[in-house]
């Protein structure tokens, strides 16, 4: 019996999927619930699994944008699973002798003139770091003249002589879904980009007091940066809920629930997975729930599901060393949050210098539903509740908040 496999349906709203990577070659033996291929989606990466065991046949090829309910191969699932028995042996036979190589044949010698620079020219293509090799001569037999050297421009680049090759590779769908929203982010968006700063030092006081008891009383679920940024984003939705609804048309469509959508790195690209009501979640709701949709990311099992909605983003490029930049919008979201790397900075604090551990954080958002006091007045209710965490984030009872 030939069995006809399908592009199944990652999601409701996609019609098409590429076949990113086939993971068994044409006429291998399958087994049932066996990965025979990575697909993608513009919104994910997901594993094929055989339908049957059999014989497989190709019917894509690695790159093919493929419609959903495709026919994508063929298991023949009356075909035997070959046996591991090896290959009869091939009797030997003599091989003939090599006939001799023909004697070499030497090159004629250049001439003195051809392509030679003149002593003069020599000195100045030296000077200037020109090869010879690359200046047509004018004088007699094309030799280099003095005038040629003095005339000659340099290559671009400095001739090392190292592998110039380029490579052509064609994006995968999800690269290109992300790059088409990121464009249209930004030409379809009135986005703006307003900043502030936030002293670390109250955050890295609580953490060091409590983070070992943390990770020990939750099961290897560690007290980081990102819960206390999810819960004063919360807060501050809730202070300005228009940071919290997004356009739709000639309307606007506000949240009473904060689903934050948190960019993390896949093996794919950047994956923006949601934690959903991210205001009624504990430090440790939140630490656990990053977690577990971090390792899903990692593992390549994040779905459609993971990533769809979210009504607020927060992203961060100091994991890998940004200072500060100017996050672009995740549409149709209307505001993201851009954390970045902390650093060591003397600042003034009650007319003295001290040295703080310092954050730069940047809140891009859309300028048509969103006002710059509401922009501004929601990143300073970010700052001060990270800024005094104990009384704005713990109500002065972190073993409370942390379930200690």
């Amino acid at each position: 019996m030939i069995l006809e496999m399908k592009v199944p349906s990652p999601g409701e709203s996609i019609k098409e999927v590429e076949i990113a990577t086939w993971l068994v070659k044409d006429g291998d033996y399958v087994e049932k619930d066996q990965a025979i291929a990575e697909v993608d989606s513009d919104k994910a990466t997901l594993e094929l699994p055989a339908e049957a065991s059999g014989i497989i046949t190709l019917k894509a090829e690695e790159g093919d944008a493929v419609a959903v309910g495709a026919v994508v191969c063929l298991i023949d699932t009356a075909a035997a699973k070959p046996s591991g028995s090896a290959a009869a042996p091939v009797a030997a036979v003599e091989a003939p002798k090599a006939a001799p190589a023909p004697a070499p044949v030497a090159a004629p010698a250049a001439t003195y003139a051809s392509g030679t620079p003149s002593p003069a020219a020599r000195k100045i293509l030296d000077e200037k770091n020109i090869a010879p090799a690359s200046i047509t001569g004018t004088g007699k037999d094309g030799r280099i003249t003095k005038e040629d050297a003095v005339n000659a421009v340099p290559s671009m680049g400095t001739p090392t002589g190292g592998s110039r090759g380029t490579e052509r590779t064609k994006l995968s769908m999800l690269r290109r879904k992300v790059a088409e929203r990121l464009v249209a982010a930004k030409n379809e968006t009135a986005m703006l980009t307003t900043f502030n700063e936030v002293n670390m030092t109250p955050i890295n006081l609580i953490r060091n007091q409590y983070k070992d008891e943390f990770k020990a009383k939750h099961g290897g679920v560690g007290l980081g940066y990102m819960s206390f940024f999810t819960k004063a984003v919360t807060r501050a939705l809730q202070l300005y809920p228009d940071v919290n609804s997004m356009m739709d048309g000639d309307y606007k469509v506000a949240y009473d629930f904060c689903d934050i959508s948190i960019a993390v790195s896949g093996p794919k690209g950047l994956m923006v997975p949601v934690v959903r009501n991210a205001e009624n979640l504990t430090f440790r709701g939140v630490e656990a729930e990053i977690k577990r949709l971090a390792i899903r990311a990692r593992d390549g099992q994040i779905t459609v599901d993971d990533m769809t909605g979210g009504t607020f983003t927060i992203t961060n490029g100091g994991v890998f060393g940004s200072m500060l930049s100017t996050p672009i919008i995740n549409p149709p979201q209307s505001g993201i949050l851009g954390m970045h790397n902390i650093i060591e900075r003397p600042i003034a604090v009650n007319g003295k210098v001290e040295i703080h551990p310092m954050m730069y954080v940047a809140l891009s958002y859309d300028h048509r539903i969103i006002d710059g006091r509401e922009s501004v007045g929601f990143l300073v209710a970010v700052k001060e509740a990270l800024e005094n965490p104990m009384e704005l984030l713990l109500d002065n009872n972190p073993k409370k908040a942390f379930e200690l």
